[in-house]
């Protein structure tokens, strides 16, 4: 059994899983457990960049009249794979970029949602093939990623078993039992109809003291350090992916979107998103329709008086940097705001003792006086410049997988597809290596590397 995990039962027989490896990193801004008021979007996008795996092709025309569930694009190579608008009113743009790619896809809203009728459906009666069609039919099928790949869920395939990580552990993520407050009925649903899409196991992977009880699922309670909440991390305890598998990943506010299509028969994209980071005046939560502007979100929430600032559209390690006028990621439950910090300049520079620096290392005097405890205000500078990879058993310390991340990285940047095999590449997904960048003292941009690595693989395979 790998050193970085031990496996015990509960009192309520419940697979308990603790890790030994990660690093949680306690910043300034978490989430208030209150409703804002706002997220009123002026207008709504679909961007194709969100898809993982997909060559899209746009259905709908500039002008046209859109119901929320109305197909907008769909995938050329798997065209039962719709993308959807998420509210209704008129297309009000077509963007393109070099060689034509789709940039977006902007929908200006009506002021009363309509909603294309896909029907209330008993699940009970459905067998799995009924279950996929109305997914597909209903442009939810996007919420379903595969591994290996990281790639938007084939249709065609079935996977060996289907994970959910009903928690996140990343910095300042949101509370998942603070959003399913209401909606444990779809949670419920949704886990029902994936249990349906597959011949082996549905896993749900939870923190202590989940409060739904779950149906139709193998739950798992995972407790340590981030990134216990990746759903990549999950799979290689609970169990792993081989050469020749295929399993199939999803959000659990995703599970609820599956559960919502099931229960009332829309495509119903609402969802609670979090403002979270030191830069709000104010954190909590805003309920808004996946695909809103970010400045619908964050407008005026901004604190007076500060330096230039980042804006994240999802969590500050993996999310990825936008500004006010950019759209919410598909796959994003929250916005960060961090400080920029290109105005910043320190007397000694590194060489100072950094009492109130933060270190996963123990660099700074600041790991004596609070350390891991302390709430800090990170900014957005790298803090050094790119060299070469340094083998120091660093990255190994917070990836808590059983798995040699040096080693695979060189065979991604090799392109050595045995050893990549062999080391695991089908398990990964970037977001696994998140944690590997903030401690990389080489500089480089792994979650980028391993990307690519996927992308390029998939081209080879397929």
């Amino acid at each position: 059994m790998p050193e970085n995990y031990i496996i015990y039962f509960s009192y309520i027989m419940a697979n308990v899983i603790k890790l030994k490896k990660g690093l949680d990193i306690n910043l300034k801004g978490k989430p208030s457990e209150i409703l804002l008021t706002g997220g009123n979007s002026t207008t709504y996008a679909i961007i194709p960049d969100n898809y993982n795996g997909i060559t899209p092709k746009v259905v709908a025309r500039q002008g046209d009249k859109v119901k929320a569930g109305t197909v907008l694009m769909i995938d050329k190579t798997y065209p039962e794979i719709k993308f959807v608008s998420p509210v209704s009113g008129e297309v009000s743009a077509v963007n393109r970029g070099e060689k034509r790619k789709v940039l977006s896809i902007v929908v200006k809203p009506d002021k009363e949602n309509q909603y294309e009728d896909f029907g209330k459906k008993n699940l009970s009666s459905l067998n799995g093939e009924e279950v996929k069609e109305a997914i597909l039919n209903a442009g939810l099928w996007p919420c379903i990623k595969q591994r290996p790949y990281d790639i938007i869920a084939r249709p065609n395939e079935s996977p060996r078993d289907i994970f959910v990580s009903a928690f996140y552990s990343a910095p300042l993520a949101p509370n998942f039992t603070y959003l399913v407050k209401g909606l444990e009925n779809d949670f419920q649903t949704g886990l029902d109809a994936l249990a349906k899409l597959t011949k082996g196991k549905l896993y749900v992977s939870v923190q202590k003291d989940f409060p739904l009880t779950l149906k139709q699922a193998e739950v798992f309670e995972f407790d340590g350090p981030h990134p216990a909440g990746n759903v990549g991390v999950q799979i290689n305890h609970i169990k792993p992916v081989n050469k020749g598998e295929t399993v199939w990943t999803i959000r659990p506010d995703d599970v609820i979107l599956i559960g919502r299509l099931f229960n009332k028969g829309v495509a119903d994209f609402t969802r609670l998103v979090a403002l979270t980071g030191s830069e709000f005046a104010k954190t909590g939560y805003l309920k808004v329709i996946a695909g809103c502007e970010i400045n619908s979100l964050i407008g005026g929430n901004i604190q007076p008086s500060q330096g230039h600032v980042r804006i994240i559209s999802g969590d500050i390690l993996t999310g990825t940097k936008a500004t006010e006028n950019s759209y919410l990621g598909f796959y994003d439950n929250q916005i960060t705001t961090i400080p920029e910090g290109d105005e910043v300049h320190e007397f000694l520079g590194w060489a100072a003792l950094g009492v109130n620096k933060f270190s996963a290392g123990h660099t700074f005097l600041s790991s004596l006086f609070g350390g891991m405890r302390k709430e800090y205000a990170l900014d957005a500078r790298i803090k050094g410049g790119k060299r070469a990879m340094i083998m120091s058993n660093e990255y190994d310390k917070v990836f808590p997988m059983d798995i040699f991340p040096e080693y695979l990285l060189k065979a991604i940047i090799a392109f050595d597809i045995d050893k990549m095999e062999n080391l695991g590449i089908y398990e990964v997904a970037p977001e696994d290596f998140a944690l590997c960048e903030v401690v990389d003292t080489s500089k480089i941009e792994i979650q980028k590397i391993v990307r690519n690595g996927l992308d390029l693989l998939y081209k080879e395979m397929n």
